[in-house]
């Protein structure tokens, strides 16, 4: 029996997701973001987050190597947003409306919550790495709808009443 990436793939689609943009410095004066929804939370004490990485991304040596990132969940008004940066070469914040943060990458100024992480490990796993970020500060708004991704496409979660 062979096993079929793409029906996995699909099928792993079936379970929707939140999405972040993670942000970190590729020079002193110079950030990059990506597109993510595999970011979780890991531990309360320590305060740790996780999100995983293709080794294949022309961003993976400049996450995998940095020493601190930014995380900004997205809202359903950061579909453009997101679609860019899920882009190789497309990593460029310029345009995008930003806020600075205590660590240095910066947020996105709008997003649902923010997580600033140092760095804290990253663990080989098979085509991905998962980096584990450990939080030093984070915010969150009291508003807004989150913005959804399930089965290839974006969306907004359904509110029960």
């Amino acid at each position: 029996m062979t096993f079929d990436v793409r029906a996995f793939r699909n099928a792993l689609g079936s379970f929707p997701t939140g999405v972040a943009v993670i942000t970190t410095a590729a020079s002193a004066e110079h950030h990059l973001g990506i597109t993510v929804n595999s970011f979780t939370s890991v531990s309360l004490d320590p305060p740790l987050v996780l999100w995983c990485m293709d080794k294949k991304s022309d961003r993976y040596h400049a996450f995998t190597k940095a020493n601190s990132y930014t995380v900004s969940i997205l809202g359903t008004e950061h579909q453009e947003v997101s679609s860019r940066l899920a882009k190789q070469g497309s990593h460029s914040l310029d345009g995008i409306a930003l806020r600075h943060t205590e660590l240095g990458p910066p947020a996105l100024s709008d997003a649902l919550a923010i997580f600033e992480c140092r760095a804290e490990a990253v663990h080989d796993a098979g085509d991905h790495a998962i980096l584990i970020g450990r939080v030093l500060r984070f915010s969150r708004l009291d508003d807004g709808e989150p913005l959804v991704f399930f089965r290839g496409k974006y969306g907004s979660l359904a509110q029960a009443s």
